[in-house]
């Protein structure tokens, strides 16, 4: 048989990248894995945002305004997330951090899943926003990345250019809505269950030993970021 597992993410979203390295070590690790079949998801967690906003470089106080905590709270869910990071092989640099609208980005991973090729250029760029800090919602930043990693250059140029996979990206977004899908990273197996937030590779390992045998497993909610600019639980 071959288990389908559709997975929602966003490429702002930190517990996205730790729930992705999460999730292919596990995959690493099992023995079924060429069984596994893995379609990624289009979810943005501010569709309103510009493409660029200004790059402030007190990262964390615009944390806390935008939380409306105090700064060393801020300052402690950064510390955290990095030190997360850290463990997953992840160098978060938030003060690097250029955030803006991911449609562009959304766009790209399509074009990148028609050549087989979309989890390679996820990687690619939650490296670059979270690592290198790439402008995510500038197209001309854009480019290089996908084109990085192979993808035609001028095929990246006319995507870019154009509306090419946005009906896509949106249709992502209403199959999320129409599952309840309110949080990202969001790991969907047969359309019959989900694994909701950045599990532990152990943790989606069982799970994917009990999908097989069972069709049927349940984990408890871990760290993810939400729709309403909140990623739990900092």
């Amino acid at each position: 048989m071959t288990l389908r597992i559709d997975i929602w993410s966003d490429i702002a979203c930190p517990w996205c990248f730790v729930g992705k390295r999460r999730f292919n070590r596990a995959l690493e690790g099992f023995d079924r894995r060429d069984e596994v079949e893995i379609h990624l998801r289009s979810f943005e967690l501010d569709p309103s945002a510009p493409r660029q906003r200004p790059l402030e470089p007190d990262y964390v106080a615009r944390l806390a305004r935008k939380y409306g905590v105090p700064v060393p709270q801020a300052q402690a869910m950064v510390d955290r997330m990095a030190q997360t990071g850290a463990e997953e092989g992840i160098t978060f640099r938030f003060d690097r951090i250029q955030p803006g609208n991911t449609f562009d980005a959304h766009r790209l991973l399509h074009l990148a899943a028609e050549h087989g090729r979309a989890s390679e250029l996820e990687t690619a760029l939650f490296r670059a926003y979270f690592e290198e800090g790439v402008a995510i919602g500038d197209p001309a930043a854009l480019a290089p990345v996908a084109t990085g990693i192979g993808l035609d250059a001028d095929a990246v140029a006319a995507t870019l250019a154009s509306d090419a996979f946005a009906d896509a990206v949106r249709a992502d977004e209403e199959m999320a809505g129409a599952l309840g899908i309110r949080g990202v990273p969001c790991f969907v197996i047969e359309r019959q269950w989900a694994i909701q937030g950045a599990q532990d590779s152990e943790a989606v390992h069982s799970v994917l030993e009990k999908a097989f045998d069972e069709l049927g497993a349940e984990v408890a909610d871990a760290d993810f970021c939400s729709a309403d600019g909140a990623c739990s639980p900092g």
